[in-house]
């Protein structure tokens, strides 16, 4: 009798038993192109069972296990569920419009208004055309760009990009059936780059949800849009990282995201594998104009915030309270004596603004807003922003190393950055003298007064050492020291006896409150152990 069990590795006559399979299956796979030749005359096609001689227990056994594991999973249902909401934006804008951009042929620059938060990405980047333009103007005539959208309520209300939309004269949207219908803009952010447009002639349109969750690092994202022209385009990734600061604004807040995104997908969606909107793509940051794999979308949550307001009433109101704040680094903490290198530093309240009138001073340190920690600057931005000029809010406040807490009234944010400075106070002259040096930071100082041009407060540098600490923290010649330490500085022995004193006091590190290009900011910069 033939011995059927399978054999341990440790016997003998396994490399027989294989020989014997080997053989076996030789003789299957030649009796089959026998048969199918024709020659029935080995008798194995009247065999009275069909016998598959590749399944042995242990091919069972394999093919078992394979069926147990977690196949990968597609997206086809996903896609079928959410495509129909995402539309093609079409726009065209009026010569007249077109005449009056100073920057050439829309589409071979920036596309953003000049100073605006994209145009400033655009410019830290550089690089082709970011997602969503792809204007021209041909012979002349109007500038036309492609972008993409999404329906968010069932009589037309669809999401997009500001600068998708911006100064468009027509806008005409295409379905994922092919079918187009014009759309009106109803309202526009600049600030985040979003807007709200509304498609006439239905009012049972497919449409997407807004997502409430936060996404995770590592979750899939599909990019629905029309890149290049080629509307209903998907693509996948992750969900690369969050909080993304990417240099466009106050209120970056961008979601990163690897899944290709490239011109034309501006404005369309990034979904979870829910079937909801996580974010709005907008921005990519490649070298070559093609996707590299980084690409920025705007969290749902501030879609949601900013839709509503457009939707009420056609543009976003945002809280302001009137400081210029930048982030407190490990630096500028040691230098402040505070344990932590979180809140927003105050580098100049502005004049008769509510934090002024509320008695906030430069050197101050915002930490919470009512009773809710603020971990940086940016993040300060967007909580004070979140509230409706006019709404009273708490903060608190390190102020000479003490806490303290102060209430003030909200103003509005204004449309416009206005001038800090006015031409009188312009710090870009130079002194008469060479001035007197300042060992311990490299960098040599002159009175205010003494230098045309430099208003009467603090100190100008007159030379900076290229191998000082200060130089790599971007002092240069012209600009104007206000305060070393804590204390208001006229003079370079003012200075210098500043920095003594912080030094006497253990400190590795000094905070100076510098006025450059019109604007003021705290710089910690170690001293030195010479002078």
């Amino acid at each position: 009798m033939t011995d059927t069990r399978i054999q341990s590795p440790s016997q003998p006559s396994r490399p027989a038993a294989r020989r014997s399979v080997f053989s076996a299956r030789k003789l299957a796979l030649m009796a089959t192109v026998v048969a199918g030749l024709g020659a029935g005359a080995f008798g194995l096609s009247q065999s009275p069972t069909s016998v598959d001689l590749f399944s042995t227990p242990a091919h069972a056994q394999v093919g078992n296990e394979v069926h147990k594991a977690q196949q990968p999973v597609g997206f086809a249902d996903i896609v079928e569920k959410v495509k129909p909401s995402v539309i093609s934006v079409k726009v065209n804008i009026a010569e007249k419009v077109a005449k009056n951009d100073d920057r050439g042929e829309r589409g071979e620059d920036s596309p953003f208004p000049p100073g605006s938060p994209m145009e400033r990405f655009f410019r830290r980047f550089g690089g082709e055309m970011p997602p969503g333009m792809r204007g021209h103007r041909g012979g002349g005539g109007p500038m036309t760009g492609q972008g993409s959208g999404f329906f968010i309520t069932a009589d037309g209300y669809a999401v997009t990009n500001n600068h998708v939309v911006d100064g468009a004269d027509k806008v005409e949207v295409t379905m994922d059936d092919g079918k187009s219908y014009k759309a009106k803009v109803i309202g526009t952010d600049q600030r985040t780059d979003l807007a709200l447009i509304k498609v006439e002639g239905r009012t049972d349109f497919p449409f997407a949800k807004l997502s409430e969750g936060k996404p995770r690092i590592g979750d899939w994202v599909l990019a629905v849009g029309n890149p290049f022209g080629l509307g209903g385009t998907v693509t996948a990734g992750i969900v690369s990282a969050s909080g993304r600061d990417i240099g466009s604004g106050p209120y970056d807040d961008f979601i990163q995201i690897d899944a290709p995104v490239n011109k034309g997908n501006s404005g369309g969606p990034a979904f979870d594998t829910n079937g909801e909107v996580m974010g709005v793509n907008t921005a990519i940051y490649s070298p070559s104009g093609g996707s590299v794999g980084i690409a920025f979308s705007i969290p749902a949550t501030t879609v949601k915030q900013v839709v509503q307001q457009l939707k009420d009433k056609g543009s976003v109101s945002r809280g302001w309270i009137g400081v210029q704040i930048q982030p407190v680094t490990p630096e500028i903490a040691d230098s402040l004596g505070l344990k932590k290198a979180e809140g927003a530093l105050v580098a100049e309240p502005q004049k008769d603004g509510p934090a002024a009138k509320a008695g906030i001073e430069s050197g101050d340190v915002i930490k919470a807003v009512n009773g809710t920690p603020v971990k940086d600057a940016r993040e300060l931005a967007r909580t004070i922003g979140g509230f409706a000029p006019g709404n009273t809010v708490k903060l608190t406040v390190v102020h000479k190393g003490a806490d303290k807490e102060l209430s003030l009234t909200l103003g509005q944010l204004p449309n416009q950055v206005e001038a800090k400075v006015n031409s009188g106070d312009d710090d870009s002259g130079r002194s008469s003298g060479r001035g007197d040096e300042v060992p311990r930071l490299g960098l040599t100082v002159a009175p205010a007064g003494s230098v045309a041009g430099a208003g009467k407060d603090g100190v100008v540098v007159t030379d900076v050492d290229p191998k000082s600490a200060a130089a790599e923290r971007g002092f240069k010649e012209g600009d104007v020291i206000l305060e070393v330490a804590g204390k208001n500085v006229a003079s370079p022995g003012d200075v210098r006896e500043a920095i003594n004193t912080a030094k006497a006091d253990n400190k590795n590190s000094v905070l100076i409150r510098v006025r450059s290009g019109g604007s003021s900011r705290f710089v910690a910069v170690p001293i030195s152990a010479k002078g």
